[in-house]
């Protein structure tokens, strides 16, 4: 059995959510299908909910019935049969009574998650419609059902896997299972999810409940690339990569997939596919425990990175002052992505300011605090590349015109990471793609 994943420009358009359904008919092993929402959806209701946040409701009417309208034009160009379209019409005024309810009342934070549930719940039901109109046999089985997170938020592989597997004996002769990707219940019972681009981890998840074949995860690019394509006008796709690199690469910048859908995958170890819903021939990216090859396999780009250097000739060399710099971050989580120190100082960077603010004033009682914000983390990834001589060679010959104001080295065997000014990104990204792929 496998996990097929489409994410929202995969099903974003009438046409395309057609081409998908011809895709997981394709072949006779039984699957699920994890689907995102409809591109564009998920911005919508967080629009929407920010408006009810700040009590402004006629906005929020307003912007409530744009996205209806947009789903009652999407049904007419999905649907032919009248008896189907009937259906899917009672789905719509279903969502979006919800969303007209919700007008009525507080807003809180259990509200906002609803809301933005409302997006996969649609999709999964409206391509059930198109494959019911099709006569394709399949079940629709809620992800409200099996996923569940613990107290700290995070999946209970245990649990979703006991819940899948009696889902999955009670239709035993379904070959194809159709669920919703992102959402999911929390520890109090509540509709929650998975955060922004939750949808592969949805489907690495069920994955690895199910100890699948391979999860595909399948989107508008085929497969991960050596450098960011919006970037670097020469871009090539990679063939096989490790777990290792390819968490490397979405964990530092690599848009194609969700830094979190790795772990479940790799600890389970399935095979995870990075393929193209236009171009279904071309080969995409394998991504398994075998990395294929030796060197330098891509380069990826993170942004809205945070460096804070606290300079304390007095206490750096204490006994656990570096315990206490690091159980500020803690207590504010706030996770690190790189970290350096010398005798006087450490300097490390963090992707979210939100509590910028507090988390300085507690350091300031360990000494000097400085805050360089604006910066990006460029990662070169690779298997084995730090014991590579000559790829180092290339790497800072690369960037020898680049103000670098850290690098990441030695940490992990498969990547080098450097932070630097923002401005300098895009000319970063250039060197690189020269230096080290020889392409212009």
């Amino acid at each position: 059995m496998k996990v097929m994943k489409f994410g929202g420009t995969s099903v974003g358009k009438p046409q395309r959510m057609k081409e998908v359904a011809t895709l997981i008919t394709a072949d006779k092993e039984k699957k699920i299908v994890v689907l995102s929402a409809l591109s564009g959806t998920t911005n919508a209701l967080v629009e929407i909910s920010e408006l009810l946040a700040a009590n402004d409701r006629q906005a929020a009417r307003q912007h409530i019935d744009n996205l209806e309208a947009h789903y009652h034009h999407f049904v007419g160009d999905l649907l032919t049969e009248i008896s189907i379209i009937n259906k899917a019409k009672k789905v719509l005024a279903e969502h979006f009574e919800f969303l007209s309810i919700i007008l009525k009342i507080s807003f809180s934070e259990a509200l906002n998650k609803d809301i933005l549930a409302q997006g996969e719940l649609l999709s999964t039901k409206l391509f059930s419609l198109y494959l019911e109109e099709k006569g394709i046999p399949h079940k629709l089985i809620p992800a409200l059902d099996f996923m569940t997170l613990d107290t700290q938020d995070e999946p209970q592989v245990g649990t979703i896997k006991v819940k899948l597997a009696q889902i999955l004996q009670k239709n035993k002769d379904t070959d194809i299972f159709i669920t919703q990707g992102y959402i999911s219940r929390n520890a109090k019972g509540e509709v929650d999810n998975l955060k922004r681009g939750g949808s592969d981890y949805t489907a690495s998840l069920v994955a690895a409940a199910i100890n699948a074949s391979v999860c595909e995860i399948w989107t508008d690019i085929d497969g991960m690339h050596n450098n960011d394509p919006r970037v670097v006008k020469t871009t090539r796709p990679i063939e096989q990569m490790s777990f290792e690199e390819a968490a490397e690469l979405a964990y530092f910048g690599a848009k194609i997939l969700h830094p979190a859908s790795i772990w479940p995958a790799q600890f389970y170890n399935v095979p995870v596919r990075l393929l193209n819903t236009m171009d279904p021939s071309a080969k995409g990216t394998l991504i398994t425990e075998d990395a294929g090859s030796t060197g330098v396999k891509a380069v990826a780009a993170k942004d809205n990175i945070t460096a804070i250097k606290v300079k304390s000739s007095r206490m750096l060399l204490a006994y656990g002052f570096l315990r206490k710099v690091f159980e500020v971050f803690e207590k504010y989580r706030t996770s690190i992505d790189m970290i350096t120190t010398s005798e006087v100082a450490v300097s490390v960077t963090i992707d979210s300011d939100i509590y910028l603010k507090e988390i300085t004033k507690e350091l300031e009682a360990f000494g000097i605090v400085e805050i360089d914000a604006n910066q990006s983390i460029v990662s070169i990834v690779g298997n084995e590349i730090t014991d590579t001589k000559e790829i180092m060679h290339k790497l800072f010959e690369s960037i020898k015109a680049i103000p670098v104001r850290m690098v990441s080295y030695g940490g992990s065997r498969h990547n080098i990471s450097l932070l630097i000014p923002r401005s300098y990104k895009e000319q970063t990204l250039q060197e690189l793609n020269k230096g080290l792929f020889h392409l212009d």
